[in-house]
């Protein structure tokens, strides 16, 4: 081999049966997005049948949805969607699959306009090719340069203890500033608590397979299970308060961001990652995120 080729192979850390993920997790952003749609039309309904959810979406409010059909039907497409997203966690490194979740956000936008009959302003289409474009970048170069590494019990401690601050900081949060939250406020929240289920998902999965399920990855379930309910509690009142594509801009940003954070810093997925690769995803993150706060400000159907 060429003395240049052989150096960019031992820059690239090129895995192929990473690269089997990325059509499973696509699969997977399309039930995102079609279940994102039919529980925002649920939520709806309620609310305006119960007169709003300003402090918050109320039991009574919650207990109304499991009524709603098109509610149903929407969480059974999240499940689906969850589903694929483990199934590509255990072929791919999270900073590879979780953030293709972005291609749900061009199929809610386009659904949404059309259903809606808003038609989509020339700001909100800017911000979300910025939050596609900025992601896709950021897959491209995770793609070919993530590794797969094994969980160490260091690692899953590390992890819970992080999200054992992070329930604590947003529950204290929503209790004390709950008639100020707006749908940003709310993505924000259900974003990073999902990027917690996704890499616990991905710990649990890993763990499995290393035949180390012990009473750690129990607890690590119990996070997951915890995040996962405050998460899509924050979802539902996301819905109340902002359209379903600024929700879906946020949680496919947010959440991957947050995964692909503790990818890197804990589990070490970027450690053969050249500089220059490093740099990268800082900048695509970077894009990606003025994307959503694009969204968030210039959407017609935003609430201010």
């Amino acid at each position: 081999m060429p003395p240049g080729l052989s150096e960019l192979s031992e820059t690239i850390a090129l895995d192929p049966k990473q690269f089997i993920g990325i059509p499973i997790a696509l699969v997977g952003a399309v039930f995102l997005s079609l279940g994102a749609q039919f529980q925002h039309r649920g939520v709806a309904k309620v609310e305006a049948r119960t007169h709003g959810a300003d402090k918050g979406l109320s039991v009574k409010q919650l207990m109304a949805l499991l009524a709603r059909p098109s509610w149903v039907i929407g969480t059974l497409m999240l499940g689906l969607a969850v589903v694929f997203q483990l199934t590509s966690l255990g072929f791919s490194p999270i900073i590879v699959v979780q953030p293709l979740g972005a291609v749900a956000l061009v199929i809610t936008a386009v659904l949404n306009s059309r259903v809606s009959k808003v038609k989509l302003n020339r700001s909100s289409v800017i911000s979300i090719v910025l939050c596609v474009g900025g992601v896709g970048l950021f897959v491209l170069v995770a793609a070919f340069t993530a590794v797969d590494k094994p969980v160490t019990t260091r690692d899953l401690i590390v992890i819970l203890i992080i999200l054992a601050i992070v329930l604590l900081l947003f529950a204290f949060g929503f209790v004390v500033l709950r008639r100020r939250f707006k749908a940003i406020a709310y993505i924000v929240g259900a974003g990073v608590l999902y990027g917690f289920v996704a890499t616990l998902a991905k710990v649990v999965i890993s763990r499995i397979f290393q035949a180390h399920f012990e009473w750690l990855t129990v607890l690590a379930l119990i996070g997951l299970l915890a995040a996962a309910a405050l998460g899509g509690y924050f979802v539902q009142n996301a819905y109340s308060s902002g359209p379903p594509d600024l929700v879906i801009a946020g949680l496919t940003v947010i959440d991957p961001l947050v995964a692909v954070a503790i990818g890197i810093t804990v589990l070490g997925e970027a450690s053969q990652a050249p500089a220059w690769a490093l740099i990268a995803f800082v900048i695509f993150g970077a894009v990606a995120i003025l994307g959503v706060f694009g969204l968030a400000r210039y959407h017609p159907q935003a609430k201010r």
